[in-house]
């Protein structure tokens, strides 16, 4: 199976957090294909700009944890998942979720989430 990571699952893996369920974490380890969204470095540098996220690594720090851990960086700036978003229904306003949610829907990936927003999504396929 592929999957998405979220950015909030993205980083409780990353920084291997007692947050992420066991279950989940052998899950990532064991995947045929996981991938994380340039979404979430996106939005990981805003949040660490402004206060809200205290993550000690760089960007490039991320991008090597994921070439180790095999995680395929996904391209941000692609049509078609704009064209995703805009048909999403406003169940969530946050823009970072909204695009990670529409490249899970693009791409026919499983979201790894525990975003009680995202979950709500008909159109997205969703595990936590």
């Amino acid at each position: 199976m592929k999957y998405l990571m979220d950015t909030c699952t993205f980083i409780l893996y990353i920084e291997t957090s007692d947050r992420l369920p066991l279950a989940m974490r052998d899950l990532i380890d064991n995947a045929e294909e996981i991938s994380v969204s340039q979404a979430t470095f996106w939005e990981i540098a805003i949040k660490k700009t402004i206060g809200k996220l205290n993550l000690q690594m760089t960007s490039f720090d991320l991008e090597k944890k994921c070439d180790e851990n095999k995680i395929e960086l996904l391209p941000l700036l692609q049509s078609k998942y704009f064209e995703r978003i805009q048909k999403l229904p406003l169940i969530h306003r946050d823009p970072f979720d909204r695009i990670i949610t529409a490249t899970a829907v693009e791409e026919d990936l499983t979201l790894l989430t525990n975003d009680r927003n995202i979950i709500k999504y008909t159109e997205v396929k969703t595990l936590w």
